[in-house]
């Protein structure tokens, strides 16, 4: 029955889930085991987790003149309080029509993602359109302080004008320091390696399984283990195990 239980979690998790994560679901579900069990158990019969991929960033030179904020972040991940810190970065995500850009922004607190947007270019816009959707839907404080890259994207004026026309107070990473930036980092390899599996044949179906993925998969149901094995939405919501 408990090697039932795993094998199912385990598919249910696109195999992405090793024994701590499962542990942490048969714990919620009421299922009296202990880790080291299901350890046991996921070695004895081949359940393996699926690898993290590397995630090699890809940025852009910001334009000629614009002088970057400082790195207020200072790569301090944590927040205390849901809209304390932002990060925001984009990627590319292969289909058989040409790339298509995905671009996110993190609350640190919860890492959840709250602003995203995809387009067939990577323009100003699509950052734009990503930092709308987060602020529209969050309606953080004044002294919010959002991180980026120094890209021509993140250091355009409608860019920097969105944000403060929020009052928000900017960070952004060093030249070509992709660890300033790391949560974000970490996002985009988790996602290609839990989503991005193999090339899309369309855009649109890309479109539809990243939005599945993050919306309804990683917000909601993703165990993080950096917050307590709970999702990103049970975080901000106070819910425990």
């Amino acid at each position: 029955m408990l090697l039932g239980l795993i094998a199912a979690e385990h598919a249910k998790s696109r195999k992405t889930y090793g024994s701590p994560r499962l542990h942490a679901v048969l714990k919620r579900q009421g299922i009296r085991c202990g880790h080291n069990r299901v350890a046991r158990l996921m070695r004895l019969h081949g359940i393996v987790a699926r690898r993290k991929r590397r995630y090699y960033p890809r940025t852009t030179q910001r334009q000629a003149g614009v002088i970057p904020a400082p790195n207020r972040l200072n790569q301090n991940f944590s927040a205390s309080a849901p809209n304390r810190k932002w990060v925001s970065d984009f990627t590319y995500i292969e289909t058989a029509e040409g790339w298509l850009y995905l671009a996110v922004v993190l609350d640190l607190f919860s890492r959840r993602v709250i602003g995203w947007a995809m387009s067939a270019k990577m323009d100003t816009q699509l950052v734009v359109s990503a930092l709308e959707m987060a602020l529209l839907g969050r309606r953080p404080p004044a002294g919010l302080l959002h991180h980026s890259d120094q890209g021509s994207q993140y250091t355009s004026a409608a860019y920097l004008n969105c944000l403060n026309t929020a009052l928000a107070e900017l960070s952004m990473s060093g030249a070509g320091n992709c660890y300033d930036n790391a949560v974000m980092e970490s996002f985009f390899s988790t996602l290609k390696t839990e989503c991005v599996t193999g090339v899309f044949l369309t855009h649109a179906q890309a479109r539809t399984i990243i939005f599945e993925y993050m919306e309804v998969w990683y917000n909601r149901q993703r165990l993080h283990s950096t917050l307590g094995y709970r999702s990103p939405v049970d975080f901000e919501l106070g819910l425990t195990l």
